[in-house]
C-alpha cells in the first residue's frame, strides 16, 4: 500500500467504512522510519489493522473527518516535544518548524498531547485514548515544567487519556490493538509492559511496587518539596530498566498513576521486521504544494542501525525513553535498506548517516546488562569508563565495509553522535582509521560539552583529558591518511554545576585551542532528565548533593557570551562577567586576555596601558572610485 489515509476520500477509496485505529499527531505525515508515527502506523498495518492518520488537527472537523475509530485513538505530539518545537531555551518563540509543511511554526498547539486528547474526549466521549511518543513518555510522572516554572502532574492526568505508552512503541500498540479487538475494555489493559494507567485510590489493589513521593509533595514550592522531587526522580530513573525495573506508582490526589515495568527492547529479528515494512520514505504528496516538509531532508538518505544509549548523559532524555541497553539491526537488514535508497530517483550516491542515538554502539556495554540489567547507581562511561565495558568496533566496521562496496555508493558519512571516549578506549585503531579516511564529510561533530571537571561530572560526561586524547589522535590519523578535516565540538553553557568561573575556564580553553564556536547551546531543562531535576531542585538526584544552578537571565547571558568572547556584541556581557568573578587580569592585551579594556581605561600620561602601536599605511577607497 502507498501512503496511509489522511483524508476521508483516501479512506473510502480503500473500501473502508471506518478505521480501526486513528493516529493523531503533531507532525506532518512523513512515511519514513525516522518518524514515530510512520513506524507505529506501519506496524499496526502489518498486524492487520486499518489505520488512518490525522496530522496537525486545528478544528473539530479535523478530528471528526474519519468518524470514531473502531478500537482507539493513538495520540502523539510528533517527533519532537511541542514546547521544544515552539520555544528556545530562552523561552523565545521560534519562527519555524521543520516537521510542518513549508517549515512554518504554529501548526501544532503548545502541549499538543493534552490539547489533542481533550478535544477527542470532548468530541468522542469514552472512545479509548492512548498517548505516546516523546512528549508523553517524558511526562509520565509529575514533572518540572520549565515553561510554566512549576511542577505539573502526570500528563496522563492532565490529558484525561486512558493509557500512556512510554519508550519505543511497536510492541505496545500491537498488543493494545489486538486485545481491544478481542473484546477487552481499555480499563482491562493494566498489565501491559511499558504503559502507565491511572486508578482511583480506593480502587487500587496494593502490589509490589516502588512508590514515588506524591504530586502534592513534589510540587510544593519549598526546600522539602524540591528534595521530594529529587527523591522521586531517582526512583524513576533507576527503575527504568527492562531487566530489573519494578512497577512504580505515584499518588495524584484521589488517583494513583501506575507505571508497569519497561517493555523489553526489540530483538534484532524484530527490528529487522520493523525496518522492512513498506515505508514510502517521503512526505505525503499533498504537502508538495505547501513547500514540502523540511524535516525529511536530514534523514531521507540516512539509516538507523541501533537503539538505546549506555552513554546516558544527564541532560539527554534518550536513556529514559529508549533505555540504556543497545539493540541493533542485522547487517542484511541495513544493507537492504541502503540498496532501496540507492534506487530512489533523487539519490546522488551519498548516504548521510549510518547511525542512531550513538553511532558507534553495536552491542551492550557488557554481558552483565543482558542478565541483570544496567547498573543502578553508576554509569558505563563517566566520569571514567567502567572496567567491565567491552569496547569493540569490529561489527560496526564490518557493516560499513560491506556498505561501501555496494553499487551506486560514492560515500557513506557518519553524522550522528560518535562517543569519542568509547572510541579511544579501543586498542584496535582500525575503525578509527577508517572513520577518518572514509566517513567524515570534512567536519566531524563531537560533544565534549565543557572542560570543567565539576561541570562534566554534573553532565555525566568524561573529563576533558579524554577529549584531548581523542583530538590529538584524530588529527594525527587525519594527517597520516592525507586528509584535511576538522573537529566541530558541541558546547553547552549554563548547565547545572557551571559557575561564572567554570564558564571563564571554558573560554580560556577555547582560546588556547583556537576555537571560535559559531553556535553554543544553552542548557534546556526539558522533562525527564536528571539535569532538569538539578536545575529545579539544586540537588543531584543520584547523590542528593547540592549543585550550583545558574538561573538568572543575566548570568545565563554572561556564560553564553564567555563562550563567544571574541564577538563584539558580547563584549559588555564578558566584561561584566570578568569583573563579577574578579578576573580583571583577563581584560587587556596579554596572550591570555579575553577582551581589551574600555577605551576610557586605555592610556595615561606615561602610556603604559596602551598596546604597542604599529605605523599604519593609509589606503583609501581602494574598491571605490574617488568622488569628484
Amino acid at each position: 500500500m502507498p501512503f496511509l489515509p489522511i483524508t476521508k476520500k483516501e479512506m473510502t477509496a480503500l473500501g473502508w467504512d471506518a478505521a480501526d485505529i486513528i493516529i493523531v499527531t503533531g507532525d506532518a505525515y512523513v512515511d519514513h522510519p525516522s518518524f514515530g508515527t510512520a513506524i507505529v502506523s506501519r506496524v499496526l498495518e502489518a498486524a492487520g489493522f486499518k489505520v488512518c492518520i490525522i496530522s496537525q488537527p486545528r478544528c473539530d472537523q479535523d478530528y471528526m473527518r474519519f468518524g470514531a475509530p473502531r478500537l482507539a485513538f493513538f495520540v502523539n505530539s510528533g517527533n519532537i516535544d511541542s514546547m521544544v518545537a515552539h520555544y528556545t531555551a530562552a523561552k523565545r518563540k521560534r519562527s519555524d518548524d521543520a516537521y510542518t509543511p513549508g517549515g512554518k511554526a504554529g501548526a501544532r498547539p503548545d502541549r499538543a498531547v493534552i490539547v489533542y486528547s481533550k478535544a477527542i474526549r470532548r468530541l468522542f466521549g469514552d472512545v479509548p485514548i492512548c498517548i505516546g511518543g516523546i512528549e508523553a513518555s517524558l511526562r509520565r510522572f509529575a514533572h518540572y515544567d520549565y515553561w510554566d516554572d512549576r511542577v505539573r502532574p502526570s500528563i496522563l492526568i492532565d490529558s484525561t487519556a486512558d493509557l500512556l505508552m512510554y519508550g519505543m512503541g511497536e510492541k505496545h500498540v500491537v498488543e493494545i490493538a489486538k486485545r481491544l479487538a478481542g473484546g477487552e475494555k481499555i480499563t482491562d489493559l493494566t498489565d501491559i509492559l511499558g504503559t502507565c494507567y491511572a486508578v482511583n485510590t480506593d480502587e487500587y489493589v496494593p502490589q509490589s511496587a516502588k512508590e514515588c513521593p506524591g504530586f502534592e509533595a513534589v510540587s510544593e514550592d519549598s526546600e522539602q518539596g524540591r528534595r521530594k522531587y529529587a527523591e522521586s526522580t531517582y526512583i524513576q530513573q533507576t527503575e527504568h530498566d527492562a531487566v530489573r525495573g519494578k512497577m512504580v506508582i505515584q499518588r495524584h490526589g484521589g488517583k494513583i498513576v501506575v507505571q508497569n515495568p519497561p517493555m523489553p527492547p526489540l530483538s534484532t529479528e524484530e527490528m529487522d521486521s520493523v525496518y522492512s515494512l513498506p515505508f514510502m520514505r517521503d512526505y505525503h504528496p499533498s504537502y508538495e504544494a505547501l513547500g514540502g516538509v523540511p524535516g525529511i531532508e536530514e534523514v531521507k538518505f540516512s539509516v538507523i542501525h541501533n537503539r538505546g544509549c549506555f552513554g546516558a548523559c544527564n541532560f539527554c532524555a534518550l536513556a529514559y525513553h529508549q533505555g540504556r541497553q543497545i539493540t541493533c539491526r542485522s547487517h542484511e537488514s541495513v544493507i537492504n535498506e541502503v540498496k532501496a535508497i540507492t534506487e530512489m530517483p533523487d539519490f546522488k550516491g551519498y548516504i548521510h548517516d549510518i547511525g542512531g542515538p550513538t553511532a558507534n554502539f553495536r552491542a551492550p556495554s557488557c554481558k552483565g546488562q543482558l542478565e541483570r540489567g544496567v547498573c543502578k547507581d553508576k554509569k558505563c562511561l563517566a566520569p571514567t569508563m567502567c572496567p567491565a565495558v567491552e569496547v569493540d568496533h569490529s561489527d560496526y566496521l564490518s557493516l560499513l565495509r560491506k556498505l561501501r562496496k555496494l553499487p551506486k555508493i560514492k560515500k557513506i558519512f557518519i553524522r550522528s553522535g560518535i562517543r569519542f571516549d568509547y572510541l579511544v578506549a579501543d586498542n584496535d585503531e582500525e575503525f578509527f582509521y577508517e572513520l577518518v579516511e572514509h566517513h567524515v564529510s570534512g567536519q566531524l561533530k563531537v560533544a565534549p560539552e565543557h572542560c570543567s571537571s565539576r561541570v562534566l561530572d554534573c553532565m555525566g560526561k568524561p573529563h576533558i583529558n579524554v577529549y584531548e586524547r581523542f583530538k590529538k589522535r584524530f588529527y594525527e590519523i587525519t594527517e597520516r591518511v592525507g586528509k584535511k578535516q576538522f573537529l566541530v565540538p558541541y558546547l553547552m553553557s549554563s548547565h547545572p554545576g557551571s559557575t561564572i568561573n567554570d564558564a571563564i575556564e571554558l573560554s580560556l580553553f577555547l582560546k588556547k585551542e583556537g576555537l571560535h564556536p559559531e553556535q553554543v547551546q544553552d542548557f534546556y531543562p526539558t522533562p525527564g532528565t536528571i539535569s532538569t531535576c538539578m536545575f529545579y531542585t539544586g540537588l543531584d538526584p543520584m547523590t542528593m548533593k547540592q549543585v550550583y544552578v545558574p538561573r538568572t537571565p543575566q548570568e545565563k547571558a554572561q556564560q553564553r557570551a564567555l563562550l563567544q568572547y571574541y564577538k563584539p556584541e558580547n563584549r559588555q556581557f564578558v566584561l561584566s562577567a570578568l569583573k563579577r568573578a574578579g578576573r580583571t587580569d583577563l581584560i587587556g592585551y596579554g596572550k591570555n586576555c579575553l577582551i581589551a579594556p574600555d577605551k576610557s581605561a586605555i592610556g595615561n600620561k606615561n602610556g603604559q596601558n596602551r598596546p604597542p602601536q604599529k605605523k599604519k599605511k593609509t589606503i583609501r577607497n581602494i574598491h571605490k572610485p574617488k568622488k569628484k
